[in-house]
């Protein structure tokens, strides 16, 4: 039980990678409000179905707003909030089978428009709250409750999609290194667009692929996340391209498009161009002489 929720049992397995996830969620937006001396409460955190959607029961410390929606439709109730507020500061977090299978249609209009919004996809390879099943991330031929023959998709690559779809801030992340990870997410909700921030965060009890990824030297395990090059440049565009398309997880930000503007400017510069009428006038332009 928790103090805030104690009619419910919000929890996750011990050793979830979201519990790096949430604590790098909580340090980030407290770093922002403390420097941009704004309240927690202009941070909305909305969450889908999941288990990443426990995230917005479980974050300690002063409160940014919570939404809990549906599975799959963090995008456009993230895209109605922004909308009904630009001053928000809104935080999506999501799992890879919220984000990425009924979620997959929204990626697109949002990479378009380019939502001032940010997303934090927590991918742990399987549908962790409904017992394991296979999800969009799940590797060929992994035996799941819904694939006992092993699947037989190959599985979506992420960071790929993203920069195909048009996102405009790209970054990666690993959940057990927790600093990195809030710097990443701090500066991704500074970034005036869209942006994402896919983090690799092991589940336990159904996919526990952590020694695969932080490597396990007693068991002759290479680690398959490394950072990306300091070298990289993170505004070009093709560069991204290789490191997403790259064996193994790069940590760090693969893109980010200095140019594209936000969607509410855009829709300021709009708006301001328009002949502005009054309600009497919007009904008389109805009207049939």
């Amino acid at each position: 039980m928790t103090k805030r929720n104690p009619e419910y049992d919000f929890k996750w397995c011990p050793g979830c990678g979201d519990f790096g996830v949430k604590r790098a969620i909580e340090v980030s937006i407290q770093q922002r409000t403390t420097e941009q001396d704004i309240p927690v409460a202009d941070n909305v955190v909305v969450a889908g179905i999941g288990c990443s959607g426990n995230m917005v029961h479980l974050i300690e410390g002063d409160q940014p707003f919570g939404f809990h929606g549906i599975h799959g439709r963090t995008l456009p109730l993230a895209f109605g909030i922004k909308m009904g507020n630009p001053n928000l500061n809104v935080l999506i977090v999501a799992g890879d089978g919220d984000f990425l299978s009924i979620g997959l249609e929204h990626i697109g209009p949002a990479a378009q428009r380019n939502l001032n919004v940010t997303a934090v996809v927590m991918d742990n390879g399987v549908y962790g709250l409904t017992k394991g099943q296979s999800s969009p991330t799940t590797d060929l031929g992994v035996i799941t409750p819904t694939t006992p023959g092993g699947k037989v998709e190959e599985p979506v690559k992420p960071l790929e999609l993203y920069l195909a779809m048009g996102v405009t801030h790209v970054a990666s992340a690993f959940s057990s290194q927790v600093r990195e990870l809030t710097t990443m997410i701090r500066d991704a909700m500074n970034y005036p667009g869209f942006s994402i921030v896919h983090v690799q965060s092991p589940c336990p009890t159904y996919n526990d692929n952590l020694d695969i990824l932080r490597g396990n030297l007693k068991k002759d395990v290479a680690p398959k996340v490394y950072p990306i090059s300091e070298d990289h440049d993170p505004t070009d565009i093709s560069r991204a391209w290789d490191v997403a398309r790259a064996p193994g997880v790069p940590i760090g930000v693969l893109y980010q498009d200095g140019v594209s503007e936000p969607l509410e400017d855009r829709v300021n510069r709009i708006v301001g161009g328009l002949r502005q009428r009054d309600s009497q006038q919007i009904l008389d332009s109805f009207e049939i002489t």
